[in-house]
């Protein structure tokens, strides 16, 4: 440098020109010698380079970080609070800006004993790449091996088991973040773009055909001369019969845990006996028979198999063994049972569940998204497409009360731990 003003002194004694030269010996030399550095990228204009702060795009993932990346432990717990703490674990990711790299699920079902949870990876059980198509510019999946040997992995501490707030999540997620904080609890967001694997979809085509086969059965036989003529060879093959499909919560874990709830919550209606379930479901207003009831049940936590008995005549109440689709089942682990059932009552034509189960919460959530994306201009009449009802609440004519997702809540306060104001209608 001091050289080049030696030689440029004799020439130029201008104070503003030397200026000049010492800015762009300066400009050069900075681009010569200076490293680059991560997060931030360049616009060449000739020799010299104007640098911007702003992390790197992709056009597939528009705003989300691809050299940054946030990793969670091993999601526990049952199907669908895996599936909620994913969504967390994806809205967290999108606040930091970060890729979440592909979670772990659990298989089984031995929660309290973390050396016996069966780990299974998350595109075991729902479409990964289908996933970050739907999910484009929202949130984004990557896989361990794009972290490659970088070191900007941000590890989330795991939380305490179930003991959620919406306080302790957003204090968790104002810790790690930086900068401006933005509310992002658009978790139907993130449920919308989960879909199940071919695989497991396929069984659930299989279980489904088999409800529907049972059920035009059981019409066939029936003496009603209304019903004959209006069910012909061609309506039968050509249009899907309906059917109800029940999440009977009456299993042994569910019954000690809701007993402790309604008693901390002072309340009775959170827990429903078998006898109360099936007389719920007679009286939905509008429901014809005879009728196919499948019935989704976590048949190893049952205490006894009398879940067929009681039924009032029309109502034909089926199980996987009933069905002989128990076979289909047991090729799999719990988790991947739990996705099928999901999916045989997601598709039903009328649900009832238990608005304290998470598995019936998110049912319904979805089925409410289908009436919200096919522009229904009501959800209660006893017409609508898709309807859903909680047992464990009385409604019209001591039937289930309808059951429509409050698409306007801002956290899943009511889906994880339930609720008892379910409908608008």
């Amino acid at each position: 440098m001091e050289v080049l003003l030696k030689f440029l002194g004799g020439t130029l004694n201008s104070i503003t020109i030397k200026c000049m030269v010492l800015l762009v010996a300066a400009l050069i030399l900075r681009v010569l010698f200076l490293p680059s550095f991560p997060g931030f990228d360049g616009i060449e204009w000739s020799n010299l380079v104007y640098i911007r702060s702003h992390p790197p795009f992709t056009s597939s993932d528009f705003g989300i970080r691809q050299d940054k990346f946030l990793v969670v432990p091993q999601l526990v717990w049952g199907l669908n609070n895996q599936k909620i703490a994913f969504a967390r674990a994806c809205l967290t990711a999108r606040m930091l800006n970060r890729t979440l790299l592909m979670p772990s699920l659990s298989a089984s079902l031995f929660y309290k004993e973390i050396d016996l949870l069966q780990p299974i990876s998350f595109d075991k059980v729902f479409q990964f790449e289908k996933f970050n198509t739907l999910c484009s510019g929202f949130v984004r999946l990557g896989h361990y091996s794009d972290v490659l040997n970088r070191t900007q992995v941000l590890e989330m501490l795991k939380g305490s088991g179930r003991r959620w707030t919406v306080e302790r999540d957003l204090s968790q997620l104002k810790e790690y973040s930086r900068g401006s904080f933005d509310d992002y609890e658009d978790y139907a967001k993130v449920f919308e773009c989960l879909d199940l694997i071919d695989e497991i979809g396929k069984e659930a085509d299989r279980v489904v055909s088999r409800i529907r086969a049972v059920e035009r059965e059981v019409i066939g036989k029936s003496d009603s001369v209304e019903l004959e003529n209006s069910i012909t060879s061609d309506s039968s093959s050509s249009q899907p019969l309906p059917y109800v499909a029940v999440h009977m919560r009456i299993e042994i874990d569910w019954m000690i845990h809701c007993k402790k709830l309604e008693q901390r919550l002072n309340t009775t209606q959170i827990c429903s006996s078998k006898k109360e379930i099936m007389e719920r479901v007679r009286n939905i207003v509008g429901l014809k028979t005879p009728v196919v009831v499948y019935l989704a049940v976590a048949d190893k936590l049952l205490n006894n198999s009398s879940i067929l008995e009681g039924w009032e005549e029309g109502f034909f109440p089926s199980e996987k063994k009933k069905l002989g689709v128990d076979g289909i089942y047991n090729k799999y682990p719990y988790l991947i049972q739990s996705a099928i059932d999901y999916e045989v009552c997601l598709r039903a034509d009328i649900f009832v569940g238990n608005s304290f189960s998470t598995f019936s919460s998110l049912i319904v959530l979805e089925r409410t998204q289908k009436m919200v994306r096919m522009n229904a201009t009501s959800m209660c009449g006893t017409d609508v497409r898709w309807p859903s009802f909680a047992y464990n609440m009385p409604g019209e004519s001591n039937g289930p009360m309808r059951w429509i997702t409050n698409m306007s809540e801002s956290s899943l306060q009511a889906i994880s731990y339930g609720t008892t104001h379910i409908s608008n209608c």
